[in-house]
């Protein structure tokens, strides 16, 4: 990838494009982050269950975005986002028409959110892919590029979560699920009018040899890169622990009352605060040190989520979800600005693909613990000993040596027009790409 002349014109609109795709896609993956689970109890009435089923799902998406990455990589951006939207509608909408004609019992329910899981990952990895190219045809900084997608995220999920809890409350979860199938026709819609460099078929000497040969090539660029494999670790760490709060104690609890608009409200509350946050940064990134900001992110939005695990009241747990999401929004867009800056742009989704599946790796034995801890010990005390555990781990990885690499310049930072904020000096220690590389 080449750098653009200086009197190049703005393009605004195809990372608008991709945006609105985010957002409508945000939007019923959100509504299905609180109708699943809810379909689940409702039908079978034990938290098991719904642990089981976001065990089932974990391990699909695993498999789905190790690969998707050398997939995205070989196919291209654009195609890959449009063929996983348009097979996660389908596969969305077989659960209320499965019920309309055979009636849905925990197999199948089991089976068709599995189908699901199976085509998400390549669309995400697809669109988040295609982020540095579309931000530098609307020349926006990097670090507010990514800022404003986190943030599209953000609005995603404070919009989705909350029409989730009203349409299940009205028409029942299972026709609820019809919304998040419209919202992947749309976003598939939207990327299809993206037109920009670096979205199409890639050049064949940049493909990989084969899907698992350009998978193997992304964990290696991940775990050579001490700053990409601490934060992945972090990640990993805390995603294992929180991921069943939300899919699973929540839900649960909230189930047990029969308050389905209180869920979204503490789901929408979360992601209002990480919506302020991520814009919050979008303002001062390009201004302050890097490492700080993720430190005391991590940290602080750890014990936030504890803080919601011994809240008193609804209130309380309402308003330390959004403090949870405030302190947590400028980690992601750090994240993916250390991942962009490290890493070749012809072998990005490869990497990508590697970081999406340490996240869902994180996540089975977390759902199907918190489902027997439930069980076993109640929800209330398995939601404190999660917030705990979120709060070690936090306060144990982010003092380590790697993370101060945030501050260091990577690789590909000028090309990217990223300004140092420490040293223009290359870092020694990132991997070089293999000699085939063909940069653009």
């Amino acid at each position: 990838m080449t750098g653009e002349a200086p009197n190049a014109p703005r393009r605004l609109g195809p990372l608008a494009l991709l945006e609105s795709a985010v957002l409508v896609s945000g939007i019923g993956n959100g509504i299905a982050v609180v109708t699943i689970p809810w379909l689940v109890l409702e039908r079978t009435g034990l938290a098991t269950s719904a642990g089981l089923v976001g065990a089932a799902t974990a391990i699909p998406l695993l498999i789905s975005a190790l690969f998707s990455g050398s997939i995205v990589d070989t196919l291209g951006r654009k195609r890959t986002a449009v063929f996983s939207d348009a097979c996660s509608a389908l596969s969305v909408a077989a659960i209320p028409l499965v019920d309309r004609w055979l009636g849905l019992d925990m197999t199948l329910i089991l089976a068709l959110v599995v189908l699901g899981a199976v085509f998400d990952p390549a669309g995400a990895t697809a669109r988040e892919a295609m982020i540095p190219e579309l931000g530098r045809e609307a020349r926006w900084p990097l670090p507010r590029t990514n800022a404003i997608h986190e943030a599209t995220w953000g609005v995603s999920y404070l919009i989705g979560p909350a029409v989730g809890g009203v349409l299940i409350a009205t028409i029942g979860p299972v026709t609820t699920l019809w919304a998040t199938a419209v919202g992947f026709v749309f976003s598939g819609a939207a990327v299809m009018f993206i037109r920009a460099p670096g979205v199409g078929s890639p050049e064949r000497a940049d493909r990989p040899k084969t899907v698992l040969t350009g998978s193997a090539e992304g964990v290696r660029l991940v775990w050579r890169d001490p700053l990409l494999r601490m934060t992945t670790l972090i990640s990993m760490l805390i995603v294992a622990v929180y991921l069943p709060i939300e899919g699973v104690v929540l839900p649960y609890i909230f189930q047990q009352q029969g308050r389905p608009a209180a869920l979204g409200l503490v789901l929408t509350a979360l992601s209002a605060g990480g919506l302020v946050g991520a814009l919050a940064y979008a303002a001062i990134g390009p201004r302050v040190r890097r490492y700080p900001v993720f430190a005391g992110a991590v940290v602080l939005a750890s014990v936030s989520i504890l803080a919601m695990a011994l809240a008193p009241t609804y209130a309380l747990l309402v308003g330390a979800a959004a403090l949870a999401g405030l302190f947590w929004g400028p980690v992601d867009p750090l994240i993916n600005l250390a991942m962009q800056t490290r890493t070749d742009p012809a072998r990005r989704g490869r990497v990508l693909g590697v970081l999406m599946a340490s996240y869902y790796a994180a996540g089975p034995l977390g759902y199907m613990g918190a489902g027997l801890a439930i069980e076993r010990f109640g929800a209330e005390a398995t939601f404190t000993a999660l917030g705990v555990l979120i709060l070690v781990a936090a306060t144990a990885t982010v003092p380590m040596k790697a993370l101060r690499l945030f501050d260091e310049p990577g690789r590909y930072a000028a090309e990217l027009d990223i300004a140092p904020h420490v040293s223009s000096a290359p870092d020694p220690r990132m991997p070089v790409p293999p000699p085939e590389s063909d940069e653009r």
